[in-house]
């Protein structure tokens, strides 16, 4: 006794299931096309516009300057009053600043913006 017939199932249907070497070789080479394609579609919709706005996110870092109006990735705005290597100092009101990480920076706002909000 065998672990198919164990299964139920007997020896015709098992050598049935089993594809040949050659049936299998062909049909690789026949999807070789559609996984080039796949893999194509797949890089330009997820991974090359990701690339693209980590890109632009960088450059928005490394722009950053004392005085530039802000909006961090938690809904703060308020302005630059100091830049360290990894740190920003934003000023949210009047006597009150909080020290963020610099990447936590979402966007520069348009200079006098903060008199329109406030």
């Amino acid at each position: 006794m065998n672990l198919l017939s164990l299964v139920g199932i007997s020896d015709a249907l098992a050598e049935a299931a089993a594809p040949s070497a050659q049936a299998s070789h062909g049909s690789f080479l026949s999807m070789l096309p559609m996984l080039a394609v796949f893999l194509g579609v797949f890089y330009f919709l997820l991974i090359r516009p990701q690339q693209k706005r980590a890109k632009e996110h960088q450059k928005l870092m490394s722009d950053l300057a004392v005085g530039d109006e802000v909006v961090t990735a938690g809904g703060i705005i308020g302005k630059l009053t100091k830049l360290r290597d990894k740190h920003v100092v934003v000023q949210v009101s009047e006597g009150t600043e909080i020290v963020l990480q610099r990447a936590s920076v979402a966007s520069v706002l348009p200079k006098g913006t903060l008199e329109t909000v406030g």
